[in-house]
């Protein structure tokens, strides 16, 4: 029954319980009026014919229901009362035919007579009580459904708002490390085609990274270290031996998954305002460490540190940074967030990641683990 399939399955549970619960309230009063009212079988079978008629009628009045649900709610009082009038005639006439009618009370005076009987009686409340718990059923379900939705949409508006916030984030951070590289390797292209075509190279590695950041997922260490050392590359054949670079890398760290980019402008921010002011320059150390259940990222540089005009401000490098703060604790939450540390032997930058809530894997990479060393 395919078109069962169709139905959704609250809405199945809620007729079936409907039903069965009038079943056990029909047989209880049929065993009763059977048992010691009228002794005839004819008894149980009028209550089983009845009970039948019933489930049917819940069904029309879940769909008549349904359909009152589109409009006001004025109009869906007048519907329900009207519904109530209806669905008592039907009962009512339906009573009538398997007592008096099958009896020989046939005529229109013996209905009338029969269905003033009920309407001052206790069947009456009865009927009326069937079609008012069928509808309290469906505006329950209803109530409760729209709640879901409501908690669902606001679930959805969130997780877009974060992903619009994270997109946009990145988007303030790609052309700014773009272009902070082509401007280290703008004088390049005129010394030496062996080693221009090796910065192409490297640009391309860092232009495709950069591309594939905006698919939204997580990248492992391992790759954005290999972006990181592209980058510092490209900036020690600006600079020479004036930057040096130092890796300190767990290598059960290599295959966590981090958001991509998210390295690349603090080594930016070492090597602009910590190193390249400097006349003899320095060195700049990158590290990753574990402790239990958390990842330890560290970048330091024994550049001009506190001398360094406006770092973390926001007049200089403070979109870079503040971006980065932010990434952070949009995909790992306030605790993730960056610590600085600055005095006159240097400047370091800081966060926590808890391997939890990164999807860690302590995979080692033989191939970088080799580099590495």
């Amino acid at each position: 029954m395919k078109w069962l399939d169709a139905i959704p399955r609250i809405w199945r549970r809620a007729y079936l319980l409907i039903c069965l619960w009038y079943a056990i309230n029909f047989t209880i009063s049929a065993v009763l009026e059977w048992k010691f009212v009228k002794p005839e079988f004819y008894v149980l079978w009028t209550a089983l014919f009845l009970l039948e008629a019933l489930c049917v009628f819940i069904l029309l009045i879940f769909l008549w229901s349904h359909w009152l649900f589109r409009f006001s709610a004025m109009w869906q009082i007048i519907g329900h009362v009207s519904g109530i009038i209806v669905f008592f005639f039907l009962m009512g006439t339906l009573s009538y035919y398997f007592t008096d009618y099958l009896e020989g009370f046939v005529y229109f005076d013996h209905w009338e007579e029969y269905m003033l009987g009920m309407l001052s009686s206790w069947d009456a409340l009865r009927i009326h009580d069937q079609y008012i718990i069928t509808v309290g059923v469906y505006y329950v379900i209803r109530y409760f459904q729209g709640l879901q939705k409501q908690e669902q949409e606001k679930s959805e508006l969130a997780l877009r708002n974060k992903e619009m916030q994270i997109s946009l984030l990145k988007s303030q951070i790609n052309p700014h490390f773009l272009f902070n590289t082509l401007n280290s390797i703008s004088t390049l292209v005129h010394t030496s085609k062996e080693q221009a075509r090796k910065v192409i190279t490297q640009l391309s590695d860092i232009f495709r990274y950069a591309l594939d950041s905006h698919n939204g997922e997580m990248v492992k260490l391992i790759h954005e270290i290999e972006f990181i050392d592209n980058y510092v590359r490209i900036q020690q054949v600006r600079f020479g031996d004036r930057l040096r670079f130092e890796k300190n890398i767990d290598p059960t760290c290599l295959g966590i998954y981090l958001p991509p980019m998210i390295l690349q402008p603090l080594v930016e921010n070492s090597v602009k305002y910590g190193i390249a002011p400097k006349e003899e320059g320095g060195t700049i150390s990158l590290t990753v460490k574990r402790s239990g259940t958390v990842i330890f990222f560290e970048i330091k540089d024994n550049g001009l540190g506190s001398k360094a005009k406006k770092v973390m401000d926001g007049s200089s490098s403070g979109v870079g940074m503040l971006n980065t703060d932010l990434r952070l604790r949009s995909y790992f939450g306030p605790q993730s967030h960056l610590r600085v540390l600055s005095n006159e032997h240097g400047y370091s930058v800081s966060f926590f990641i808890e391997d939890k809530t990164i999807k860690a894997s302590i995979e080692t990479e033989p191939v970088l683990e080799n580099q590495l060393t």
